[in-house]
């Protein structure tokens, strides 16, 4: 078995637990109503919620950010969940006033919010910020070890060597993502020549406006210039 169909069944082996498994992450206030209406009808499409933030005050942004099993969201795949998101989200009215809903994939430095997605990204760079101090400290940045039942390894680079690798409990914490690092990037790019997307789609719709939809992929074509031969 080589590396791409060993990647293709970690990742795409798990009919049931995909949709099933809950996020360990979660929003609090408004945000967390959002979810609640989004989550079963993104379940019923064949993806999952990564999670909601509410930005603004008058003429707010709310964004969903959802994935397919293999990680991605496509253009077609933000305007199908716009599609069944929205008469959703105007009849409960979760948001009060006028809103731009925004339906993007994760990206290449993508939040971490089940139990999955460490064990998936071990070996990169993360951030983590707890929600109480640990040790005087709630930021830490280091590599992924994966889990550990309810608690994640990390081993920080700024800790001194007999106390680098640290347990950090994911009930506790407030935010997690990966940290855009070369490796990252490189592994996008690999996965990219395999022939799977990795392109960030993003939908946007406002109230009353027509559905537009782009790709977000600035790091990526970044890098991708940057590798390239001179002439190309």
């Amino acid at each position: 078995m080589d590396l791409q169909d060993h990647w293709r069944i970690r990742m795409d082996d798990r009919p049931a637990s995909f949709a099933d498994e809950k996020r360990l992450i979660i929003e609090p206030g408004r945000a967390a109503r959002v979810a609640a209406l989004a989550e079963p009808v993104l379940a019923g499409l064949g993806y999952r919620l990564v999670r909601v933030r509410i930005s603004g005050l008058a003429g707010c942004t709310v964004q969903i950010m959802a994935e397919r099993p293999d990680g991605t969201m496509t253009i077609e795949d933000c305007e199908a969940a716009s599609r069944a998101l929205s008469p959703v989200l105007d009849a409960a009215d979760p948001i009060e006033g006028s809103y731009r809903l925004e339906i993007s994939s994760p990206g290449i430095d993508r939040p971490l919010v089940r139990r999955s997605d460490f064990d998936r990204y071990a070996g990169h760079i993360a951030h983590v910020e707890m929600t109480a101090p640990i040790d005087g400290r709630r930021r830490f940045r280091g590599e992924l070890g994966g889990t550990d039942g309810e608690y994640v390894r990390l081993r920080s680079n700024d800790a001194p060597a007999e106390s680098a690798e640290i347990l950090l409990r994911i009930d506790d914490m407030m935010e997690a993502r990966l940290v855009l690092t070369d490796a990252l990037i490189a592994e996008a790019l690999r996965r990219s020549k395999h022939g799977e997307r990795t392109n960030n789609a993003l939908g946007v719709h406002e109230r009353g406006s027509p559905r537009r939809y782009k790709h977000e992929n600035a790091a990526l074509e970044q890098n991708q210039r940057a590798t390239q031969p001179d002439g190309e």
